[in-house]
């Protein structure tokens, strides 16, 4: 049990700089990422929501110290990534293939997210199991 606790914290440790650090880049760089001119309004929604994409990064940080009993927590903010990813894959039907890098994000967002849910219920069933501890 702890074992799989250990590797779960780290997988999430990991993968959650992925939205920290382009949610961090976009808010201080904007739209510097793409090369794109864009007007002062989009630049401004794009910031907001690359500080959106850091707050579901830290999010994700937050749950590692007790990750075994913050189930409710970690599948709103896979929820919200889910959300994302759908809305990423109505605008590749909509507007075409998007970059490399924007492919391998909408997979994080509707494999891997999904997968590390799981993966964190299965903990936290087994932690209420063998501690009684209901889920938080």
């Amino acid at each position: 049990m702890e074992r799989e606790r250990k590797l779960l914290q780290q997988a999430v440790a990991v993968l959650a700089v992925i939205p920290v650090g382009t949610g961090l880049y976009g808010v201080l760089f904007g739209q510097a990422l793409t090369g794109d001119a864009v007007s002062v309004s989009a630049e401004s929604h794009f910031r907001y929501l690359s500080g959106l994409l850091l707050g579901i990064g830290l999010g994700f940080w937050s749950t590692l110290p007790s990750i075994e009993i913050r189930t409710g927590r970690f599948r709103l903010l896979t929820l919200l990534v889910v959300i994302g990813g759908l809305s990423r894959l109505i605008g590749l039907a909509l507007t075409g293939v998007p970059s490399l890098f924007m492919l391998g994000g909408l997979i994080v967002e509707l494999a891997v997210a999904p997968i590390l849910c799981l993966w964190q219920t299965r903990v936290a069933n087994r932690y209420a199991e063998e501690y009684g501890v209901a889920e938080a």
